[in-house]
């Protein structure tokens, strides 16, 4: 059965619509969708069907996944030293998790796209006054006399993600992933001043030493050979959350192989606000042959799953969803065992991705933040209930900045409740800030070495 039977890009229409935006002047609102109809595509055929190639191997256990950037990226990320930082952390934390897990690592960015921001209500009371809840940059502002949605912000979310897509290429194709890039990979400048406990940090500096010699050995026997493309750049793939459908739906065009494609990023997933069976948002998402995400929680029913999967991959594609996991560290182990099993009794061969900021997230002297242990230990439960399920975490995904934020509690920093207000900067989540994503990034590593053989090739 083919996913598009009955589908069009606008089919989801005749759906029920949740976390659905209203505009006070459609004859704007049309106006600016045709405009968006019109304009160039952000990413092309070749690039999604790259990654959907590089997904497939993450589900055959022969690559492993990293996601990560902001909660809700804001027009003002859209700059030189943001984008960056974010891209340097990434690139960092994947070198890290490459040399640890011995394979090769899927690099997609919460970037170029991740502007909406769904919420558990449409207004909110401030002062003892109701607003409009602030919906993200592509809908609203977060000043409250801008609280009104403008259909122009759309526009200004295209030309942004247009913008950021842009400079990410140029750096990369200027050498900014090159292992010999002094300022992204230089490992003489990786300050481990931060981790207070000695062991921790003796830890680290022992996997930047490994990380060293291992790169030195490759420059002796001329195997970084400049020349060499593997050598001098990566692929860095985009995505966001699909939540605006109007948007969405304009950039839906047919390939070359007849299939629907969404050329506004290369992954788009499904929240856990939008993943109704009957919804718009699942109706939108079936007919796309872009790679998918769906996000699980405590709330999806292991039937539910099942039939979300069926709907989403009728073909069976391999590594076409990533289920994205978040549970919190106290409710994991209730509701993945039987997730995994639920799966394992289908024919469908999915990636594996632990979310592990989400179900995590807390109130602290009222302050919103998340706690780094707690963060640590779902991911650490997550590769232990996947090997006693025999099955196998693919990959991560992290809410995280390059920038020296502090808005999660721990880490090496030990960064303390009475340390957010230091330089608190998130307006959505708070993410993981420079340090702490590597510390994870760390983590990781450390426990691929001592279970290398579920990550081997072949």
């Amino acid at each position: 059965m083919s996913s598009t039977q009955g589908w069009s890009p606008e089919s989801w229409k005749g759906k029920k619509i949740v976390q659905d935006v209203i505009y006070e002047d459609q004859a704007k609102l049309n106006k600016v969708l045709g405009k968006l109809k019109k304009l160039p595509p952000l990413v092309s055929e070749a690039e999604i069907k790259r990654l959907k190639k590089q997904l497939a191997e993450v589900a055959e256990n022969k690559r492993f996944l990293l996601q990560g950037g902001d909660c809700a990226e804001l027009f003002d990320y859209c700059s030189q030293d943001q984008i960056e930082s974010k891209l340097k952390v990434l690139l960092q934390m994947s070198l890290i998790l490459t040399w640890g897990g011995r394979t090769s690592v899927v690099r997609i960015a919460r970037m170029a796209g991740q502007y909406a921001k769904p919420r558990s209500k449409p207004t909110e009371m401030i002062n003892g006054k109701e607003y409009t809840a602030f919906r993200g940059d592509n809908v609203n502002g977060i000043d409250l006399d801008d609280r009104t949605p403008d259909p122009e912000r759309l526009l200004g979310a295209y030309f942004h993600s247009a913008a950021t897509n842009n400079y990410v290429r140029l750096l990369l194709a200027g050498g900014f992933a090159d292992l010999h890039h002094p300022d992204s990979w230089n490992l003489d400048s990786w300050d481990l001043a931060h981790v207070r406990n000695p062991k921790i940090r003796n830890e680290y500096q022992g996997i930047v030493d490994r990380l060293h010699d291992a790169l030195d050995f490759m420059k002796t026997i001329g195997a970084d050979d400049e020349s060499q493309n593997s050598f001098s750049t990566v692929d860095m793939f985009m995505s966001h959350e699909g939540l605006l459908l109007d948007y969405e739906q304009q950039f839906t065009q047919r390939g070359t192989d007849k299939k629907w494609y969404n050329l506004g990023t290369h992954f788009l997933w499904i929240g856990d606000r939008t993943r109704q069976l009957d919804g718009a948002h699942v109706e939108y998402f079936r007919g796309l042959a872009n790679p998918i995400g769906v996000k699980v929680g405590p709330s999806m029913d292991p039937q539910e799953l099942i039939r979300v999967l069926d709907i989403l991959d009728p073909d069976f594609e391999t590594g076409k969803v990533t289920l994205i996991t978040r549970y919190g560290h106290d409710k994991i182990q209730n509701f993945l065992p039987a997730h995994i099993q639920a799966v394992k009794t289908t024919k469908h061969k999915v990636v594996w991705c632990c979310d592990p900021m989400h179900g995590n997230t807390e109130t602290v002297n009222s302050v919103k933040t998340r706690r780094f242990d707690n963060i640590a230990e779902e991911l650490g439960k997550a590769f232990r209930i996947h090997l006693q399920n025999e099955s196998s975490l693919g990959g991560v995904h992290f809410e995280l900045t390059g920038d020296h934020v502090t808005e999660a509690i721990g880490g090496s920093m030990e960064l303390s409740a009475d340390d957010l207000s230091t330089n608190y900067q998130t307006f959505c989540d708070p993410r993981l800030n420079y340090e702490q994503s590597l510390d994870i990034a760390f983590s990781i590593a450390k426990y691929f070495q001592d279970q290398r053989s579920p990550l081997r090739l072949g």
